[in-house]
């Protein structure tokens, strides 16, 4: 489901949403409890709405009760974690390993066996029932 990843910021405002662009490409946040994938609640895979790239399996996702969808673990080499300090803040961003996109970030406040919970925007997800 991998696709073709924009070179340029036009090609990347030309294939996004709006919502889409702001989350991935300007390190945005949805508002909680407004996110379509929210309550998705089927087997299958989320997958980055950027560049396609498989990144959480249905069965890591819980019910955090945040109001975003969490995942106790990403799937192997499809993350990477980077110091935030926005906001006034010290927190660890979750970005996309192939296209770089924000996801969202992760805490340790998550359930066994990771202790994890990545806190991931929906419009920053596409989900594949397959």
């Amino acid at each position: 489901m991998a696709q073709e990843i924009p070179e340029s910021d036009e090609e990347w405002r030309e294939t996004l949403t709006d919502d889409e662009y702001h989350i991935l490409r300007e390190a945005g946040t949805e508002p909680k409890f407004s996110g379509e994938h929210l309550d998705t609640k089927e087997d299958g895979t989320f997958v980055c709405a950027g560049c396609g790239q498989e990144l959480f399996d249905s069965e890591t996702k819980f019910n955090s009760g945040t109001g975003w969808p969490s995942f106790s673990d990403a799937v192997e080499g499809s993350v990477e974690l980077r110091e935030d300090t926005s906001h006034g803040m010290v927190r660890t961003e979750v970005v996309c390993s192939q296209c770089g996109g924000h996801l969202g970030h992760v805490f340790d406040d998550g359930p066994e066996p990771t202790g994890k919970r990545f806190c991931i925007n929906s419009a920053a997800l596409d989900f594949d029932d397959e």
